[in-house]
This record gives structure tokens, sequence and C-alpha cells, in this order.
């Protein structure tokens, strides 16, 4: 990756926003409207959150410890989007297509190795 001039210029911010567009338009419309206050609603949240911390914890990068900490909730979220996206794998899978999910749990899976590695790495700077 070239020099980072921003948030948006981080790798994982983009792997993550991908993750979360894919979310929103692939695998939340196919759950059952019962889902409407479970898991559509968790998993939409999730999804979100990890964009949002890197953000708003990028703009708090000069006080290191404040950046980790926006990394390691942003980390926690894609834990739990691990979660989300397993059960509706196992729930739904057949509708929403198990290769999705399973894609998207690597993605989350990556994106919080990432996460850790560049939390680790600015604590050396």
């Amino acid at each position: 990756m070239d020099k980072v001039i921003g948030f948006t210029d981080l790798n994982v911010y983009q792997n993550l926003c991908q993750a979360m567009l894919k979310v929103h338009k692939e695998v939340l419309p196919k759950l059952p409207s019962s889902e409407k206050f479970g898991l559509i609603d968790q998993a939409g949240r999730a999804s979100k959150s990890p964009c949002a911390l890197i953000a708003e914890g990028y703009a708090r990068r000069q006080w290191g410890k404040e950046w980790n900490k926006y990394l390691r909730e942003a980390m926690g979220e894609c834990n739990e989007m691990i979660v989300h996206i397993t059960m509706v794998r196992d729930l739904y899978g057949v509708s929403v297509g198990v290769e999705l999910c399973n894609e998207l749990i690597k993605t989350y899976d990556i994106s919080g190795k990432q996460l850790y590695r560049l939390a680790e790495s600015w604590k050396k700077l």
C-alpha cells in the first residue's frame, strides 16, 4: 500500500466497507421477516461498526492509547460479525448462500487480524 493519507486509505477499512455492503445488499434482504428484530438488526448494526470505529479512532491516532482502544473495539465487532454470519449460514444458508457466508466469515476473520497487527505496529511508531 502507498502512503496512508487518511483512514480510507487503510486496506482493512476498505475490506470492511466492502463486507458491510455485501451484508446489506446480499445477506440481510434474504433473511425472513421474522429476523427483523434479531439477526437483521444485530448484523446490520455490527457490520457498520468496524468502519465507523476505524474512522473515529483515526482522528485520535496521535494518542496511541485512544487509537488502540478503537481498533480493539473494531476487532470485537469483527468477531461479533463472525458469530452473526455463522448463525445466518447455519440457519439460512440455503437461501442466503453458504459460500457467501463463508467468504464473509473469512473477511471478518482476516480483518480482525489486520486490526490487531495495525494496533501492534502503531505502538512501535
